[in-house]
This record gives structure tokens, sequence and C-alpha cells, in this order.
């Protein structure tokens, strides 16, 4: 009778993986035609599991298509209590999706709900709780709160990390149960399952991220195994950790020649010395624990982990851990598009504190043909501040890809390339000469755009010495005719007019100023400007020597007024004449404005010079991601720039300042029981992997017979296979040689307590007869020196 019923189960098995997969097939062709909401809910309703299966997953289809479903609710959730399990998993999608909806029909099933929270299956107990914590109804909260404690105390790690994970839900349904909340968090925090903490962690960032003092005691642990978290886990943890560490470890620094431990010395490689002078980070023992503990996730696979990590070096580490991480970074970099470019943010971020680390990294940094805009413009932008920091022929090889691109077709790449030539020239003096020779050679370009970025970074050049440059503003003066660019013969212009003054009457600004009004109308209104300011700028040299020529020939001040323009024969106050003429009859009503505000200047020579002839600061152009310093980094505001507009970006949270000296927490509130088990404060975290194996490892011990005291036959087979298999009378005889083991233990103890006994007896005796011996020998030792005595008498 039994085999005929095994065969029976057999073939209703088979009869049944029959019908799924032909079921599957009918499902999978395209030419099936949806049925109406009628004939779903009768397939709900049905008695066989497979077409309930059936039903709901045309439901679920409806509702991802924002078809209406509402009216299947009361169908879907009377087989919330279904033993099957892909049955209930979709009971609980629909439920969580409609719950708000109708709140009265899904209170129903919550009995049902909370049965499934004392289920075998943990997967069962996980799945009932994610979805207790996810049914939006305010009314439930107290019971939320209730299966979360019982999920917190569960034997499952998996239903303890859901229960992790539930608290910040059942925090936004009612706020009011965050006392409990915290309680049961405390507990999942200092779980010692990492797959527990690390959600603990997430919910903790999320519902109390200011309540630090809830972490000194799990701090140690949760740096430890921070490793063997996964990777979403590893982020929230990081960024705890860099919170932490701001809020309760005081930056300390010295000076003078002393030893800095390097991120090396955690692996036993040598250390290196401070040189006499330098600042000296002195790390506390606990941050140094976490910047050698998350070490190992600069090789994860996941780029926001590593990006975490650098944001942890940066901000709470030293110049040496921030090294360590930029090869990682650097890797980012092969990887997919939007991998690369958000990587190259946070590189730039990183090369605007330290520059120096990435000189080595600048093939890594030049443009590719396939590169997008904002991929290329930060790697210009790269290749010019690792630029300074560069050995020769990295300097060459940077400038020789600069020159090439600013000769290319794309503008864009033009502009910022002869903006990155200027970066160049202004951060390294010695190379200024070659740069401006490359751009020189560009302002006779037909490319106007060209030609205006050139002479724009050529006049920022020439302004932070100018008394060296006389000789280019004459060449680009003679370059006026080719120049057709209105930016840029604006830009020569100016130039001119600044010039102006040098060499006295030899200047050629008025004979450019004469050729120049020759065409006069044709001009651009910009251009027009700048004849208009470096007529001004002419006429007024003129003056100032006249009233310095006047000043030498008579001991008595000038007149206090100079002879008008119109009164005045010379040919520069005719030339300023001519100008206020034209720039009367200008259509432009600003140019006009201009002029009759130059002219007024003039009556008063010094008002004027203290205007127009001012000497002017030299220009400095900053790196295009200036504005992003200071954001965190993998932050969206380092990518979008606090993302800019009126509006831009809400959320944004910055790093803490340092704890005062003084005022941080007591180390001893770190201090917790099982630390050692973790290999004490500072040494190197053991995996969970070497952890489970060693548990495991020793829980296979032989069970002794209580007779013979030797193993079981059995037992001895299932360890030679990897399996300690025992049965109940094993265990039984184990237990009952473990008693005797404590009564012969009790009989051993006791008989070395006599012994102890008798020995401190005898070494009594002993004491009391060694007494005797010297005071014998010190009465020997006075007769024979009496002896010694008499016989010298």
């Amino acid at each position: 009778m039994e085999s005929i019923a095994r065969i029976s189960s057999l073939l209703e098995n088979a009869r049944e993986l029959t019908l799924d997969a032909a079921s599957a097939a009918r499902s999978s062709r395209s030419s099936s035609k949806p049925l109406d909401r009628t004939q779903i809910k009768k397939l709900l309703d049905s008695r066989n599991e497979r077409e309930v299966l059936d039903g709901l997953r045309r439901a679920i289809s409806m509702m991802y298509r924002s078809q209406k479903t509402l009216p299947l609710f009361s169908s879907v959730v009377k087989n919330v209590a279904s033993p099957n399990l892909e049955i209930k998993k979709l009971v609980y999608i629909f439920l969580i999706h409609h719950a708000e909806q109708e709140p009265d029909v899904a209170l129903l099933s919550i009995n049902t709900i909370q049965k499934s929270l004392s289920d075998t299956n943990p997967q069962v107990r996980a799945l009932a709780l994610r979805t207790m914590s996810a049914i939006r109804v305010p009314v439930i909260s107290q019971i939320v709160s209730l299966a979360i404690r019982k999920g917190a105390g569960d034997m499952s790690p998996y239903v303890r990390r859901a229960a992790a994970l539930a608290i910040p839900k059942c925090y936004r349904l009612d706020p009011s149960q965050l006392p409990q909340l915290l309680e049961y968090l405390s507990t999942l925090l200092g779980d010692k399952q990492y797959y527990v903490a690390g959600a603990a962690v997430t919910a903790f960032l999320e519902v109390c991220s200011e309540r630090i003092d809830m972490i000194h005691k799990h701090y140690r642990n949760l740096v430890k195994v921070i490793v063997d978290m996964d990777e979403w886990s590893q982020l929230s943890t990081l960024r705890l950790m860099t919170f932490y560490a701001r809020k309760c470890f005081p930056r300390r620094t010295r000076l003078g020649k002393s030893k800095e431990k390097d991120v090396d010395e955690f692996y036993g490689e040598a250390t290196k010395f401070g040189s006499e002078g330098d600042e000296v980070v002195i790390l506390d023992s606990d941050l140094e624990l976490l910047l050698n503990s998350i070490r190992p996730l600069l090789q994860s696979r996941n780029s926001a982990v590593v990006v975490a990590v650098a944001r942890c070096y940066s901000a709470v580490g030293t110049p040496a851990y921030v090294q360590s991480a930029v090869g990682p970074l650097i890797a980012l970099l092969r990887g997919a598009q939007d991998t690369e470019q958000i990587a190259l943010y946070n590189i730039v971020s990183i090369c605007l504190n330290y520059p120096a680390n990435f000189v080595k990294y600048a093939t890594h940094f030049l443009v590719r043909a396939t590169d997008t805009q904002p991929v290329w413009e930060l790697k210009l932008e790269l290749l010019t501040l690792i630029f300074p920091h560069a050995p020769p022929h990295v300097k060459s090889l940077i400038l020789n890809e600069l020159e090439h691109f600013s000769r290319g077709s794309d503008r864009g790449l033009i502009k910022e390339a002869v903006r990155a030539i200027g970066r160049c020239a202004q951060t390294d003096t010695a190379t200024a000469p070659r740069c401006l020779r490359l751009l020189l050679d560009q302002i006779t370009s037909l490319d106007g755009t060209l030609a205006a970025e050139s002479l724009t970074v050529i006049r920022h050049l020439i302004q932070q010495d100018p008394t060296a440059h006389v000789a280019t503003v004459v060449r680009l003066a003679k370059n006026l005719d080719s120049a057709t660019d209105p930016q840029a013969r604006a830009t020569i212009i100016w130039l001119v007019g600044e010039f102006s003054g040098i060499n006295g009457k030899d200047n050629i600004a008025a004979d450019v100023l004469r050729i120049l009004l020759k065409d006069f109308p044709s001009e651009s209104e910009v251009a027009k400007r700048q004849i208009v300011l470096l007529g001004a700028k002419v006429y007024l040299h003129y003056l100032n020597r006249q009233m310095e020529e006047a000043s030498y020939s008579t001991s008595i001040l000038p007149p206090a007024g100079p002879k008008l323009a119109e009164d005045d024969d010379h040919p520069t106050a005719k030339l300023w004449t001519y100008v206020m003429l034209l720039a009367r009859y200008d259509t432009s009503y600003d140019l006009r404005d201009r002029a009759r505000l130059y002219k007024s200047l003039l009556a008063v020579p010094q008002l004027a010079t203290l205007m127009l002839l001012a000497p002017k600061p030299a220009p400095h152009a900053p790196s295009p991601s200036e504005t992003r310093k200071g954001f965190t980094l993998g932050s969206a505001a380092l990518v979008l720039a606090g993302g800019g507009g009126i509006h831009g970006l809400r959320g944004y949270e910055d790093l803490p300042e340092w704890v005062e000296k003084g005022q941080e927490p007591d180390s001893r509130l770190r201090d917790r029981e099982g630390d050692e088990n973790y290999g004490g404060r500072g040494s190197v975290p053991t995996p969970a992997a070497d952890r489970i194996v060693d548990f495991s490892g020793a829980g296979r011990t032989s069970s002794v017979s209580p007779a013979s005291g030797v193993s079981s036959s059995r037992e001895r087979a299932g360890s030679a296979n990897g399996v300690g298999a025992k049965t109940l009378d094993d265990w039984l005889a184990e237990d009952e040689g473990l008693d005797e083991k404590k009564a012969v233990a009790q009989e051993e103890s006791e008989e070395e307590e006599e012994e102890e006994e008798s020995e401190e007896e005898e070494d009594d005796d002993e004491e009391e007869e060694s007494e005797e011996d010297e005071e014998e020998e010190e009465e020997s030792e006075e007769e024979s020196d009496e002896d010694a005595r008499l016989v010298k008498s």
C-alpha cells in the first residue's frame, strides 16, 4: 500500500508540473486575449490554486497598466490565508497598493497577516512583517510596532532585517511610536549578524540620525563588520561613520618632526616620518580603526562604495589615506559613460585640494573622440589642475594636447582648450611664453570665436606683467585689420588704450585711434565704445603732459582748468573733438551717454585720471569647479553645483564641523563586552565567512560514550563526511557523559584542594625549620667573631 501511495503522489506531482508548463506556455503566447474583470474575479474566487494564481497575475498586470482593479480588491484579499507562498506574495503586493483606498477591507486581513508572523517559514514571517509595515493605515500603527518587536527578537536574521527596515515605515505612519522604535533599533544595531546591523544603520539614519549617543557602544562592532555588509548597508554605514567621526573625534595636529603612521602600516609594511616643521595629524585609535577597516572597500565592485570611502578619507582622514583612494577612483573611469562622468566630478573635487596625487594619472585625462561634452570639460579641467605640479615632459604633453584641440572644429572644445591654455600660463609662469605664442598664432584665425577667446586669455596674461608685454600689444595692434570678430577688435583696442601712457609721445595709441576713426560708422557697437574710451585716454595723457610741462616751466601752479579741445590746434585735441562729433550723431544712445560722461570727466583732469587711468588688478581665471568646492563627495549637489537657478536643490546635508577639543564624548562609552572576540581594539577585522568556518569547526566535536570513552561509529562516519549526524540516543548519551564529567571534575577539584592544603602545611614546616637553621648560623657566626677578637688581643 505504501508503494502504491508513493506512486500515486509522484503521478500527481508530474500532472501538476505538466499543467504548470502548459499554463506558462499559454501565458507566453502573444495571441492570448486579456480577460475582463468578471472573468478575473471568477478565477480569484476559484478553489483551484492554479486558477487563483493566474487570476492574481492578471490583476496585478492590470494594476501596473493603470487600469481599474479596485473592484477586485475584496476577491483578492480573500486569498490572503492561502498556504501557497506565490499566491501570498501576489496578494500582499495587491494589498499594499490598494490599502489606502479601501482601509476597512484591508483591516480584515490584518489578523491573517499577524498569524503569518508565527509561521515556521522565516520567509513568510519576513514577508508578513514587510507587508504589515507597508500598509499605510494609521489605525494599525501599534500593531505594526508589536510586530516589529516580535521580529526584532526572531531567531532568523532574515526576519530581524525585515524588522529593521520596517522601523522607518512605522515611524512615518505614527511618529508617536518613536520611543518604542528606538528601543528596538538599539537592539538591532547591536545584532551580531552584519546582515541585520546594516539594515539597522539605514533605519537609524532615516529615523533619528542626530542620536549619536546610540552608536557609542556599537561603534567598534559596526566598524569591524562593515566589510561583510551588503553594498547598500555599506553606503549607509560609511555615511554614519563619517558624521560620527566629525562629532566624536576632535582634530588634533602638532608641528615638528614626528612619526606619522602610514596607511600601509596596517598591513605590516614600513612607516614614514614627517619632516621638521610639518603639521602632523594625530589620529584617535578608534578613528584609525575606522580608516583601516574600510580600506578593503576601495576594491568594491560598486562605484558608489568607492566614492563613499574616498569621501570618508577626505572628510576625516589624512592625506596619506586620501592618496590611497586616488587609484580606485581613477579605475572608475573605465566604466560606463554615466559612471565616468560622476566619477570625474568627484575626482575634480579631490584634485582641487590634492592635485599632486593625480599627476601620474595624467594620461587617463586625455580627451577621446567618444567623450561627451561634460566629460571632456572635466578632463581638460583636470589637466590644468595638475599642470603646475607635473614634470616637464608631462607639461609638454598637456600643452600639445590643448594646442591640438584649440585648432579643432568643435567650437565648444576650442573655447575650453584656449581657456585651459590660459589657466596653465597663469599657474606656471615658466611656461607662460610658450602659452602666449600658442595664443598669438590663433588671433589671425578666420574663426571669430577662437580669436575672441584667445585675445581674452592674452589680455589676462598681459595684465599680470604689463611692462613685459609692450611688444605684444604692438603686434596685436598690427593685426587689427585681420581681426573681424567684434569682441576680438574690442579687446585689442582696450589693450592699446591701457598702454597709451607708455613712452610718452612715441606711443602708437594716437595713430591707432586715427586709423580707427576713418571707418568708425561701420564698426560694431562694442568696438565703438572702446574707440571712444581710447580717445578719452589718449587725450587725458596729452592733458597730463601739458600740465607737467607747465609745472616745470613756471614756479607757480598751473591754471585751474585746461584749454578747451575746440581751441587747441594739437592733433590729439583735434582727434578728441572728432570723436565727440562722431559719437554725438551716433544712433546708439548708450554711446552718446558715454561720450558726454567722458567729456565731463576730462574737464577735471585729476578726477579723470583717477577714474580712467587707475591700475587694473590682474584678473584670475578660477577653475570652473571652484563653485562646487565644499560640497560633499558623492552628493547630487556636487554634480549640479548646488542645483543652480532660483530654487536649487533641497535636502542637501553638509558635513558637521569637527568637535572642539575637550567636548568630545568619553572613549569609554565605546567599550563593550566582547570586543576581544573581534580581535581587540585596532586589530584587523575578521570576515564573517572566516568566523562562520571557525564556529562550524568548533561545533563538530566528537561525542564520547560514558562507558567506553570512545566516539560512536556513526558519528565518526558523519564527521568523515563533513556532517555531524547524531541520533537522539547519541545526544542523550552525550548529556549523561557530560554529567559524569562534571562529577569527575568536582572530585578532582576537591582532591586538588586537599593537596594544596597539605602543601601549605609542608611549606609552613619548612619555613619554621629554615628560620631555626638561620638562627643557629647567626649564633655560630657571633661565636666565631668573639674567638677572633680574643686571639687578636
